[in-house]
């Protein structure tokens, strides 16, 4: 891959008002950006994937022949202005940052779109760090070579680091789990979730192992255990300066959740609740205990039977119907109550031994809580209750997950904050808005820090003013949002100049995205030729 930036104006000090470093001015010349991808298949800058980056800057910036330590010291010269009083804004980089070989994917266009953050005034960036990847061979022997790497460039530029700790796979860049948990997992597949038809998913391992000696003689809260420790000793000069922050992998996507929901819908048109993943061995064991504790065996055997599958409507009839459905029995109390708290148990667990493990560092911990928002405005709130979260129209389901992360002083991540109730499929009777605002009231009652993140890269203008709403709103609780994610998109024209006036809109919070003035410099032009090569006048 050849990157390189050409700016024939000259570099132009950003006045008080403005957001970042240089000012859009009108005396702005053309820029020009070559990208050429000839050989780096990426998650997201794909293969002569269009990368469109309208600096605020006049810098000549060659990636190819300038050093980082040059771009850091000019960098180093610019007192960049924090977008928000109170909130920091992140950027997530590529989920593929660093490949299966330790090296870096895409480096010279990474390295580009992190100048360009940071000439924007953007606080940092969050950097995916996969056990897949760092513990991918041989347990207890780690690879930090790639991301330490990462780390280093980031801290050149004088950026931010936050980093996610992903112990679960990720099926959009296919990247594993370690491969020698996979062999283990082939011998013993009851490590996985396991739904009603027998399938497993096998993208994390199950909360019902946490404890139990799975792992060749450890459980696998000790591997995650060894597996932050030997990062911490890694990463020891960078932390409180450079990294700033830790989230923690609590599920199926680093969420805290059951994979409820892991098999594609057959209707791009509508989505059911998702299952039950209790019917692996381990779970159906802690179930059986626990009826039986209860003085009920026979509750015991298994989830419910009514339950609906993963595309039907799941307020049609059985368990999850309206009025009368199983959920409201004794039976249906029983069985949600166990499947939730061995969700928050888990959750537990793993904030516990991060929170132990960085207790010394000056970083803050956090770790991540979906937003399961279709069928919000039924009764039984289906899609939260298959994910794990007791949550009904009579009963609170957040304030339990709230008390964990307080207990462990942690911060909660939530995603979502672009979305509106009005762009929802009316037939989900979807309320994301109101889930939201259900969550972050649990959190301020239990003193829990929220910090955002977005759900879609859509570029559309509603999108960034909701996330603005919930950053700038006076009952805000938020004081970190990462946008997700970096990419060939991100960068290109139909959304780069959206995401650049979201970020100086937050110094100018009176004004709505759509009257802020797109200012010459601010759009660029896409050739699509095999060496691509982009332009703005």
């Amino acid at each position: 891959m050849e990157i390189s930036f050409v700016g024939s104006s000259q570099v132009n000090p950003g006045r008080n008002g403005d957001v970042g470093f240089f000012s859009f001015g009108q005396n702005l010349n053309a820029k020009v950006c070559n990208l050429k991808n000839n050989s780096s298949k990426g998650c997201n800058f794909g293969r002569n994937q269009r990368l469109a980056l309208p600096l605020k800057s006049g810098l000549t910036l060659r990636a190819s022949a300038i050093e980082a330590a040059e771009i850091s010291k000019k960098a180093s010269k610019i007192t960049r202005k924090k977008p928000v009083d109170g909130v920091k804004l992140y950027v997530g980089l590529p989920l593929d940052t660093v490949s299966k070989s330790h090296t870096l994917n895409h480096e010279r266009a990474i390295a580009a779109g992190l100048k360009a953050l940071k000439l924007l005034g953007v606080e940092g960036v969050e950097l995916p760090v996969w056990w897949g990847i760092a513990e991918g061979e041989v347990q207890g022997k780690y690879q930090w070579t790639g991301y330490l790497a990462v780390a280093e460039m980031v801290r050149k530029l004088g950026l931010k680091l936050h980093v996610s700790l992903c112990f679960h796979a990720s099926k959009e860049c296919k990247i594993p789990l370690p491969e020698w948990v996979s062999k283990i997992g082939k011998q013993e597949p009851s490590i996985y979730f396991t739904d009603r038809s027998g399938q497993h998913y096998k993208d994390c391992l199950s909360l019902a192992v946490d404890d139990v000696p799975v792992l060749d003689g450890k459980t696998p809260v000790e591997v995650y255990k060894g597996f932050c420790e030997s990062f911490k000793s890694a990463f020891s000069p960078f932390m409180g300066s450079t990294i700033t922050g830790i989230s923690v992998g609590l599920g199926p996507d680093g969420e805290l959740r059951y994979p409820s929901h892991h098999r594609p819908a057959k209707s791009k048109g509508y989505h059911g609740a998702g299952e039950f993943q209790c019917y692996g061995k381990y779970m159906l064991d802690n179930l059986k205990k626990h009826a039986e504790k209860q003085g009920n065996p026979l509750w015991g055997h298994a989830g419910p039977h009514d339950a609906p599958g993963y595309d039907q409507n799941p307020i049609s009839g059985g368990f999850f119907k309206e009025n009368g459905g199983s959920w409201e029995t004794p039976y249906g109390d029983f069985f949600l109550s166990w499947y939730s708290s061995q969700l928050i148990s888990h959750g537990h667990r793993i904030l516990s031994l991060a929170a132990s493990t960085f207790k010394d560092s000056p970083i803050s911990v956090s770790g991540k809580v979906p937003l399961m928002h279709s069928w919000y405005r039924t009764r039984s709130h289906p899609s939260e209750l298959a994910a794990g979260f007791y949550n009904t129209a009579s009963r609170d389901g957040y304030k339990d997950i709230a008390e964990i992360f307080s207990n462990n002083s942690c911060k909660m991540i939530l995603p979502g904050m672009d979305l509106t109730d009005e762009h929802e499929r009316l037939e989900s009777r979807s309320s994301p808005e109101s889930l939201l605002a259900q969550i972050t009231s649990s959190c301020q009652k239990y003193e829990v820090e929220v910090s955002g993140q977005n759900m879609s890269v859509s570029g559309a203008s509603r999108g960034f003013e909701q996330i603005k709403k919930h950053l700038l709103d006076k009952n805000a609780t938020v004081d970190l949002f990462t946008y997700q994610k970096m990419g060939a998109y991100f960068f290109s024209p139909d959304h780069f100049p959206s995401f650049t006036q979201f970020v100086r809109s937050l110094n100018q919070p009176t004004q709505r995205l759509d009257n802020l003035p797109v200012e010459h410099g601010d759009t660029v032009e896409s050739l699509p030729d095999s060496n691509l090569h982009m332009q703005t006048a």
